[in-house]
């Protein structure tokens, strides 16, 4: 009788490796870009930080074992930046996604100049002037979450508002670490309904507002998972609370979207492209 764990992915199922000399953010952010098109299941193997020639054998070694367990060529998306290390993970049996040989020399060609082959460069960035912007933005979303601090609202590139539960939070932060923007965000309350008006900290920033709904019967699932048969999560609450928050930002004149079928990428880039903040250059 086998002792062997049975394998919990099924024949169909094909492993994914990310390879990087960095923290493999590119290589599995543009590698679930591309398999997102694809109906089937993969199993991914992030292998980080392959700087040295050891350690590109190594991980080698592991694309290699995959096809022998697998018995198909496991797919491998890598961003190794020095020559000497990519080709030694390009001798490993799986079909190769190179990021950087794609796309590199081409570059090379059209710029007219050479690549500078730096391990790491990408998130080379501590003591830089952005990287230090985004900390600080990062702290500022964290500071003005949920209308916590009404302190500095000035320096804030955007004000999120709308409904408990409706995204704001995560598109918040997403927009601090992602793009160094100061983000806070404000729920919008049954006491608001009641007057009639923003929070009292808003109207002066209103040039800086971006409201955030969504469909009752979405938002009622999300409170059901916090609170469980409340009224806050009752779908009769729920609309009552959504229809009110929509016909308060129509009434302030305050732009809007619907975050119940987006992803927090999609809120977010729709949010840039209406605010328009200063981007720096590379």
């Amino acid at each position: 009788m086998s002792t062997e764990a049975p394998n919990p992915f099924p024949p169909s199922t094909r492993t994914v490796f990310f390879v990087s000399d960095g923290t493999g953010i590119t290589a599995e952010t543009f590698g679930h870009a591309v398999l997102s098109q694809f109906e089937m299941r993969f199993r991914p193997v992030r292998l980080p930080f392959i700087d040295s020639i050891d350690k590109a054998h190594e991980a080698a070694r592991r694309i290699n074992d995959s096809f022998a367990m697998d018995g198909q060529n496991p797919i491998v998306f890598s961003t190794l930046v020095k020559p000497e290390l990519s080709l030694v993970i390009r001798q490993s049996k799986g079909m190769h996604m190179d990021l950087f040989q794609t796309f590199v020399a081409p570059l090379e060609q059209e710029l007219g100049v050479k690549s500078t082959h730096t391990i790491g460069r990408i998130h080379n960035v501590v003591d830089t002037e952005e990287y230090k912007n985004r900390i600080e933005a990062i702290n500022f979303s964290l500071a003005h979450d949920d209308g916590q601090s009404h302190k500095n609202l000035a320096e804030a590139d955007v004000i999120l508002v709308g409904v408990s539960r409706s995204g704001k939070t995560p598109t918040s932060l997403y927009l601090a670490m992602q793009y160094g923007l100061k983000a806070a965000n404000y729920p919008l309350i049954p006491d608001d309904f009641e007057r009639g008006r923003l929070p009292s900290a808003l109207p002066q920033f209103k040039h800086k507002l971006f409201g955030l709904t969504i469909s009752p019967e979405r938002l009622s699932q999300i409170r059901n998972e916090r609170r469980a048969g409340s009224k806050y999560a009752s779908l009769e609450n729920c609309r009552f609370e959504v229809n009110e928050a929509e016909m308060l930002m129509r009434r302030e004149g305050i732009r809007w979207l619907s975050s119940t079928t987006k992803s927090i990428e999609e809120i977010a880039t729709t949010i840039l492209q209406e605010i328009k903040p200063d981007r720096r250059e590379y």
